[in-house]
């Protein structure tokens, strides 16, 4: 979808993952494409240029070649590193299904995706090779393992040895990675969306999906040339937008030590943008004020800000000298962030582009690989979520009389379907071909989108991360004594920004009283306190409420979430 009221910027088209990572290479050969530390406290810090990078790819794919996993589904498990990345990239080029999955997982649910997905290799990483060996007898389809870094177990290959040997084929006339016909259009990753197990539904996408969503979702923003990533790599938001996206411009990209080491990071990397979810822009706009707060500055940053953003009307912008002391904490060279993962409260907003940075608010789900729209570098809307990329079509189903409905999707970006279910691939889309988000908003006269609600009962925590309630109270709902149960966000009065899962249970009295069990609340906290050691932390519920009769429902006796009282205090 073109506008000319916002600049189109140059880009790269992509035929697919191998082009990408030799085209990038003839074009920034000795650029520094990623770099990283080995250890957090080391003072040097490990560049790998374009060419570098591009070489490991090739070997690596051609040890895997070697190695029998042209075709196979693989999955890759472990935190964002070089290894990490240049496994993926690799195992799109040779023709192998990508199965990213969340390390944090329990390893029963790191199981059941490998089952779901008929994973035959899994690459994975040190920090959870203690989990790889506690499933082996669960996975039959599990043949290889190859292990990123130095794997401590016996049974696992290095990686690193894999590319040395590819590296070695290679030089001796072995160019199975080269003569390999890459077919862009096929399955080339199943993405099980987070807070679902294998028994969830697992997002097909093909090369183009997600190269496309790239190619066309970059003529919208200029990329600046450096970024740290802090997002998770089996998530599509850093996947797409910054290994394709941002790798594909030439883009620096350093990988973050883990989330305590981020201030300081900023701080020396100095990136000229970074891509993050709410949550870490929420932290770093408190950090600001509560540094006014503690200098006693307070009133006079407002005061500055308010002078500012009165100069600004009339073409004065002294934003970079204003606030030189705040930006030089952010690395002094800090001008965009591009935001996505959850919604965005406008103040944050407003706070950084007070101080001369750019926030650009965008919206993806996983289905669309992920990016739908994003606010543009010289063109934003209060409010919205931005315009949908190119060569992208957006309605609003059913829309009420504020022109509001389901947010709906047609485009090269929209995925395949879900894998081994057609039931649900069929009720994702609508009897145009248009993907049905299950988001909730509109559009105004310009074709800008505007998130006004959640269709889906999904929980979207500030962080980014999602949260299945379905998923939680069908384990809650296996403990002796529940009757009812719903999980949901629960609504603080007193605190706006406090986030607490609330499971509200209607309890057999019955079963309560076959149980011997006087005291419901005691008991089920205790039962929610086990069930919490069992669960990724991210899912756990904070608050446990019981009901006195049981929730209302509708004539096809389905429980009434919207009549739920949500409140906690």
């Amino acid at each position: 979808m073109k506008n000319k009221n916002y600049p189109l910027y140059e880009t790269t088209v992509m035929k697919d993952f191998r082009d990408m990572t030799e085209n990038v290479a003839r074009k920034f050969p000795d650029r520094i494409a990623i770099s990283y530390k080995k250890n957090p406290h080391d003072k040097e810090t490990v560049g790998v240029t374009y060419v570098a990078a591009r070489d490991f790819v090739r070997n690596l794919g051609t040890g895997l070649i070697a190695l029998g996993c042209r075709d196979q589904h693989i999955a890759l498990i472990g935190e964002c590193s070089f290894e990490w990345i240049c496994s993926y990239y690799a195992l799109m080029a040779v023709g192998a299904v990508v199965v990213p999955i969340d390390k944090d997982l329990p390893a029963d649910d790191i199981a059941d995706i490998l089952n779901a997905a008929a994973c035959e290799t899994v690459i994975y990483s040190a920090v959870i090779e203690a989990k790889i060996e506690g499933i082996k007898g669960k996975v039959p389809s599990l043949q290889t393992r190859l292990g990123m870094g130095e794997p401590k177990a016996g049974g696992a290959l290095r990686l690193a040895d894999v590319a040395a040997k590819g590296g070695e084929l290679f030089e001796n006339g072995d160019n199975s990675y080269y003569s390999y016909e890459i077919d862009a259009d096929r399955l080339a990753t199943i993405v099980f969306t987070s807070g679902t197990t294998g028994k969830g539904k697992g997002v097909m996408l093909s090369q183009n999906n997600i190269l496309l969503d790239m190619t066309n979702g970059m003529y919208n923003f200029a990329i600046s040339p450096k970024t740290i990533n802090f997002l998770p790599p089996h998530h599509t938001f850093g996947s797409t937008v910054i290994f394709v996206g941002h790798y594909s411009q030439g883009s620096t990209i350093y990988i973050s030590s883990g989330l305590r080491y981020i201030a300081q990071e900023i701080k020396d990397q100095q990136p000229t943008h970074l891509v993050l979810v709410p949550l870490f822009l929420e932290k770093l706009s408190a950090k600001i004020w509560a540094s006014a707060e503690e200098s006693g500055k307070v009133k006079i940053l407002r005061l500055m800000i308010k002078v500012s953003n009165g100069l600004r009307k009339v073409d004065i912008d002294l934003r970079r000298q204003l606030f030189k002391s705040i930006l030089v904490q952010l690395g002094g060279k800090l001008e965009m962030v591009i935001s996505g993962g959850a919604a965005l409260k406008q103040d944050i907003i407003d706070t950084f582009d007070a101080i001369g940075i750019t926030v650009l608010n965008g919206y993806g789900i996983t289905e669309c690989a992920p990016l739908v729209s994003c606010n543009r570098n010289k063109y934003q809307k209060r409010g919205s979520v931005g315009l949908p990329i190119i060569d992208e079509q957006v309605k609003i189903k059913d829309p009420d009389a504020n022109g509001e409905g389901e947010i709906c999707v047609k485009g090269p970006n929209v995925m395949l379907g879900y894998y081994n279910d057609p039931q649900a691939t069929a009720e994702a889309f609508d009897e145009e071909g248009y993907f049905r988000t299950g988001d909730f908003g509109k559009l105004d006269a310009d074709g800008w989108i505007y998130i006004t609600g959640r269709l889906k009962n999904l929980i979207i925590l500030s962080n980014g991360k999602n949260v299945y309630p379905e998923e939680i109270e069908a384990k809650i709902s296996q403990i002796p004594g529940v009757e009812e149960v719903v999980v949901y966000a629960g609504e603080s009065r007193s605190q706006k920004n406090k986030e607490v899962i609330v499971a509200e249970i209607f309890p057999s009295l019955d079963g309560l009283a076959a149980l011997g069990i006087q005291n419901a609340q005691a008991y089920f906290d205790s039962e929610i306190k086990k069930l919490n050691s069992r669960m990724v932390i991210y899912k756990a519920v904070n608050l446990v409420k019981i009901r006195g009769e049981e929730f209302s429902k509708n004539t096809s006796k389905k429980i009434l979430r919207f009549c739920i009282d949500k409140s906690i205090d």
